[in-house]
This record gives structure tokens, C-alpha cells and sequence, in this order.
């Protein structure tokens, strides 16, 4: 992308596929007496009150186990949201200072279907991270740099204590097999498009524009900076495939005096060169707006500008998968096998 995400690793602008927001969920747990596993895979920044005590003790946003008196560790085991490829994970432990795992590993596996927490404990695991150092109150970068598809992960403290979220960040490739390619859309991150660029983030993620359902309010879209020169912003977005993009929308719902005046599409054919799709077009604020376009030619990549700054909620592209699209989707699958 061509803006930084702070001093983060670059691999950190990838979507997490364990987000909640994706579908993740954490299945299983040997503990979670302080504090519920379900908060590993919350979207948001982990937030904490001071001294919000409940019978259980402290009021904490993440995952915490009781103190151990014997040999073991504890585990939490997520299926994630989107499944794909690994780029890297965060262990973050935020606001666990006196009470965070001094070590943490992470495993991955591939499994068909909706197995049990039961039944994949039987499956065989792929070491990502091998008994990391993790400090408190901080987030704890790993890189992977992985290849291979996989659709949960596990994570080990060792030996107890608290996490507060655990993001998997990485690739999402879809089943082809689920996938109707004659009618879908183009740029949903759980067919498989993945952002390519973008001009700003400064509030927030271009990812959340091509995430499941209609965003809830401001922060579940992309807005950018107030801009004070004669530019604007944008966004490119390679599409699940090679397609023909039919109808587009652009859902600025929420958006009401941050909303971009104006949008264009524009989309990259095969001979590389971009093509105009949706010449520039006024838009309302807090609103969802639907456009069928003109017969294209078939493209690869989508770039959508705002005029002249603002936040948009969603972008959804639908169309149909060309042959080469279906075919290179199909291959992306069967090469990340392993």
C-alpha cells in the first residue's frame, strides 16, 4: 500500500482472518475463569476500565486463566473467519502487566468442513510460532511469511495469564467449490480480492470496505484525512478472479458530513491498462447507492476514487468470474494445499 500503517509491520494492513467481524470464533479453551475466550477474536482496540471488578476479580477485555499450581498450559483453539494464507500474528496484551504468558506459541491446520474442537484435536498441527518471548502489555508481532491455506489456529500460553486479542493476519483464499462463479461478488475478501493501494487510512482500514455485511457505524468503513490540496483519495482492489464487473455499489451509510462528494471506477483489463467503469458520479451522503454498469472488458483489478476525500462504508462489485479467473481462483486453492 503506498500509506504506512505507523510503525507496525507492513504484513499488519493484511485483514485478520480470525476477526469476529469475518466469522472467527474461538471454539474451545482449557480456561477462561478470569476472563472469556471470545474476547481474543473482538474487532475493536482492546478497551479497560481501572478497578471494574466483578466476582471473578478484575473486568478484563481479552482472554485470562486462573493461576496454575501444577505443570501445563493453556490453550484457545479459533476457526477462522476467512480461511487463507499466513502472513503474520499479533499476540496482544494489552493492559496484562503482572498477569501475561512470558511465552506463546502458535499452531494452524487445514481441516474440510466444521469439525469439533473434539475432533480437531486429533488433526495434525503446523508450527507457526515456536515458543515466542511475549512482553506485557503490548502487542507482540510474529511474522510467518507462510504460502499454505489453513482455516484454524491455536494458541498456547505458557504456561497461563492473559491475551488480549489474538490477530491472524494473512491472504484469504477461498473454496472454489462454494463459490458460484457466474454470480458473486468480485470484492468480497472472503472470495478472495485483497486490497492493493491505497491513497489514505488515516481513520481506519480500507480492508472494511469489502467485508461482510453493512457496517454499523463510521469506524466499520474507510474515511481518510481532510485533504487541503487539489487531489483525492483512492483505493485499488485485486478481484477475487479475472471478471466482468455488472453492478456496482458504493454504501456510504453512516457517512453524513464526511461522505465524498463524488466517485469513479475504473478497472485494470488484460492488457494492463486502466479502463473507465463508472465515469465520476455525485453521491449522497448516508446512503447506499447501486449502479449498473456498461458491458466491460474483462479486469483483474478495481480502482475506486473519491472526490475529493471522505469515508465510504462498503464497495461491493458484482459480476462473473471470466474462465481464466475461475481457473487461476482454482489454482490459488490447490497450490496452498501444502
Amino acid at each position: 500500500m503506498e500509506e504506512t500503517v505507523n510503525d507496525r509491520p507492513e504484513w499488519t494492513a493484511l485483514p485478520d482472518l480470525a476477526s469476529r467481524k469475518f466469522g472467527g470464533t474461538v471454539m474451545w479453551a482449557t480456561d477462561e475463569l478470569f476472563a472469556e475466550k471470545e474476547n481474543l477474536v473482538n474487532p475493536w482496540t482492546p478497551a479497560h476500565r481501572a478497578e471494574t471488578f466483578g466476582p471473578k476479580g478484575q473486568v478484563y477485555d481479552g482472554w485470562e486463566t486462573r493461576r496454575h499450581r501444577e505443570p501445563g498450559d493453556d490453550q484457545a483453539v479459533v476457526r477462522l473467519g476467512l480461511g487463507g494464507a499466513i502472513t503474520g500474528v499479533v499476540v496482544d496484551t494489552a493492559f496484562f502487566k503482572g498477569n501475561y504468558p512470558p511465552f506463546v506459541s502458535v499452531e494452524a491446520c487445514a481441516v474440510e468442513g466444521y469439525p469439533s474442537a473434539a475432533e480437531l484435536s486429533e488433526m495434525d498441527w503446523d508450527v507457526l510460532v515456536k515458543r515466542g518471548a511475549a512482553a506485557g502489555h503490548t502487542e507482540n508481532f510474529f511474522e510467518i511469511g507462510g504460502s499454505k491455506r489453513y482455516t484454524h489456529v491455536r494458541l498456547t500460553m505458557h504456561p497461563d495469564g492473559g491475551v488480549a486479542r489474538l490477530r491472524v493476519h494473512g491472504t484469504p483464499i477461498p473454496d472454489p467449490g462454494l463459490l458460484d462463479p457466474g454470480a458473486l461478488d468480485l470484492a468480497a475478501l472472503e472470495n478472495g480480492a485483497i486490497v492493493t493501494g491505497c491513497s489514505n487510512m488515516f481513520y481506519s482500514s480500507p480492508n472494511n470496505l469489502f467485508s461482510p455485511g453493512l457496517a454499523a457505524h463510521q469506524a466499520e468503513g474507510w474515511e481518510t484525512a481532510r485533504r487541503r490540496d487539489d487531489g483525492n483519495d483512492w483505493v485499488t482492489v485485486r478481484l477475487a478472479g479475472a471478471g466482468v464487473v455488472r453492478f456496482a455499489e458504493f454504501d456510504n451509510s453512516n457517512l453524513k458530513g464526511n461522505a465524498p462528494g463524488w466517485a469513479a471506477l475504473s478497472g485494470r483489463d488484460g492488457d494492463g491498462e486502466w479502463v473507465e467503469l463508472l465515469p465520476k458520479t455525485r453521491l449522497q451522503p448516508d446512503t447506499r447507492h447501486r449502479f449498473a454498469l456498461a458491458s466491460g472488458p474483462e479486469v483483474t483489478e478495481v480502482r475506486l476514487d473519491v472526490y475529493p476525500d471522505g469515508g465510504m462504508a462498503r464497495l461491493r462489485l458484482f459480476g462473473a468470474l471470466t474462465d481464466r479467473g475461475h481457473a487461476d481462483l482454482a489454482s490459488r486453492f490447490e497450490s496452498a494445499q501444502g
